[in-house]
C-alpha cells in the first residue's frame, strides 16, 4: 500500500513554485491533470513538443510497472509546473519492451528513429545494449539513471546516466556488510543473462576480496515460488539474504513475508523496493534497500536541497495512480533531471548531438532527488558513483546507513569497465 500524501503536500508545492512484442504510444500530457497543485501555481509549457523515446519494460515476464507511473507523473509536472524544456512541452513516445527479448528493444529503437526523437530514455532496460548501434548511427543519445545492462554501462559514447553504475550499489552494500562484520550473503535474481553476468563477474570476485561468502540463487523471470525461494535463501542462515534486483515491488513484499515466515532473522536485502516496508510493518525493521535517490520513507533524513523535491515526487506519483515504489520515483527523477539539465545547459537546438553535448557538459549540477552531478567523463557514462543504502528503522521509515551518501571504493570500481 502506498501512502496517499499528494494533497498533504499540495500547499507546500504551490508555494514553492503496440501489443505483440512491442507497444508504442505518444503521451503529450500538456493539458491539465489532477495533481493537487493549486491552479495557476506553476508555469505551463506551450508550443511544439520536444519528443523523446522511452524504453519501457512493460511487456513480457520482467515488467516494471512503476516506470509508467513515474513517466506519467513526470510529464504532468514538467509540462504544467516547470514550463517544459525551454518553454516547450515534452512528449514521450512510450515503447514497451520485453527484457527477455532483445528484438523488442531493437524494434523500439527503430521506431524512435522514425519518430525523430531527440533522446531515448532507458527505463531500467536490461537489454538496452541492443539499441545502441541504431541510436548511435542516428545521433540519438541514450539517457537514464542506472545502466542495468553491463555492456551499456561499460562505455561513455552517446549515453548519459544520472545515477551511479549498477556495480556501485552492490559494492556499497557489501562494504557496509563487511564494516558490520557480516561475512555471508545469499542473493536471488531472475534467471536472465544479465543477472548471471553481474553475479559471476562482480559479486563473486568482490566477495573474495572482502572475504564474504557470497552465493547466488536464480528464479524464473515470470516469478518465483516465494516460500521455496525463501527457504533456499535462508539455508545456512547467512548474515544477509534477499534480492539483488527486483522488477517490481510485489517480488519484494512477497519474498520478505516468506523470509520471515520461514524464520529468517538476518538482514533482509530488498534491492530498491519500498512498498514492502509499509506492508510488513514492524517485521520489516532491519531490512536494507539501495537507491540512487532519496525516497519518501527517508524524508526526515534527506538533505534540505532535495527534501521538497522528494515531497513533490511523492505527490505526483500518488496522483498518477498505478504502481509506485522505486521505479516510479526513479523514472520521475530521471525525466525531471533530463529537463532541468537541458535548461541549465541552455540547450536551444533540439537535436540529438546538441542534447548529448548539453548533458555531458553538466558540472556541479544538483540533481532533483540525489547528489550533485558532474557528467561527461571519458571513461564512464555515469555522472556519479555515490549511492544510498537505507535501513528500515520503524513504521514506514528508513534512515541512510552511515548518515548519507556512500562512495563505493574507487579501487574496486576501477576493476569494472565503465564504472568510474
Amino acid at each position: 500500500m502506498r501512502r496517499r500524501t499528494g494533497r498533504v503536500f499540495a500547499a507546500a508545492v504551490a508555494a514553492a513554485c503496440v501489443f505483440s512484442v512491442v507497444s508504442c504510444s505518444s503521451d503529450d500530457d500538456s493539458g491539465s491533470g489532477s495533481t493537487g497543485v493549486a491552479e495557476g501555481s506553476g508555469t505551463a509549457a506551450a508550443g511544439d513538443p520536444i519528443r523523446v523515446g522511452l524504453f519501457n519494460p512493460s511487456q513480457g515476464p520482467g515488467t516494471q510497472p512503476g516506470v509508467t507511473t513515474g513517466k506519467d507523473a513526470a510529464v504532468e509536472y514538467i509540462n504544467n509546473q516547470i514550463g517544459g524544456i525551454n518553454g516547450r512541452p515534452i512528449e514521450v513516445i512510450d515503447c514497451g519492451i520485453d527484457q527477455t527479448a532483445p528484438e523488442s528493444t531493437i524494434s523500439c529503437a527503430n521506431q524512435f528513429v522514425q519518430a525523430g526523437v531527440v533522446a531515448a530514455i532507458d527505463g531500467y532496460n536490461s537489454e538496452s545494449q541492443a539499441a545502441m548501434p541504431i541510436l548511435t548511427s542516428a545521433g540519438i543519445p541514450m539517457v537514464g539513471q542506472i545502466p542495468f545492462n553491463t555492456a551499456t554501462g561499460a562505455e561513455a559514447a552517446n549515453r548519459v546516466y544520472f545515477g551511479p553504475p549498477a556495480a556501485a550499489f552492490l559494492v556499497g552494500f557489501m562494504q557496509s556488510l563487511k564494516a558490520a562484520e557480516k561475512e555471508s550473503l545469499t542473493l536471488a535474481n531472475a534467471d536472465l543473462p544479465q543477472a548471471h553476468q553481474v553475479f559471476d563477474t562482480l559479486m563473486v570476485p568482490l566477495g573474495q576480496q572482502l572475504q564474504i561468502d557470497v552465493k547466488g540463487v536464480y528464479y524464473p523471470p515470470a516469478g518465483p515460488n516465494y516460500t521455496a525461494l525463501a527457504t533456499t535463501l535462508a539455508d545456512g542462515d547467512p548474515a544477509a539474504a534477499g534480492l539483488m534486483t527486483s522488477a517490481n515491488e510485489n517480488n519484494c513484499t512477497k519474498l520478505s513475508q516468506s523470509l520471515r515466515s520461514v524464520g529468517y532473522q538476518g538482514t533482509m536485502f530488498m534491492a530498491a523496493c519500498t512498498e514492502f516496508i509499509d506492508t510488513m510493518g514492524a517485521q520489516a525493521v532491519g531490512a536494507q534497500t539501495y537507491s540512487p535517490i532519496w525516497q519518501p520513507p527517508a524524508l526526515d533524513s534527506a538533505p534540505e536541497e532535495v527534501k521538497e523535491n522528494v515531497q513533490i515526487s511523492e505527490q505526483y506519483v500518488d496522483e498518477a495512480g498505478g504502481s509506485g515504489g522505486f521505479y516510479a520515483y526513479g523514472m520521475f527523477a530521471t525525466l525531471v533531471d533530463f529537463v532541468n539539465g537541458l535548461n541549465t545547459a541552455g540547450v536551444t537546438d533540439f537535436t540529438g548531438p546538441s542534447v548529448l553535448a548539453g548533458l555531458k557538459g553538466l558540472t556541479d549540477f544538483q540533481s532533483f532527488a540525489g547528489p550533485t552531478l558532474t557528467c561527461g567523463k571519458e571513461t564512464t557514462p555515469n555522472c556519479t558513483t555515490e549511492m544510498l543504502l537505507f535501513e528500515v528503522t520503524g513504521d514506514n521509515k528508513t534512515e541512510p546507513v552511515g548518515g548519507g551518501y556512500i562512495t563505493p571504493n574507487p579501487e574496486v570500481l576501477k576493476m569494472i569497465p565503465g564504472a568510474i
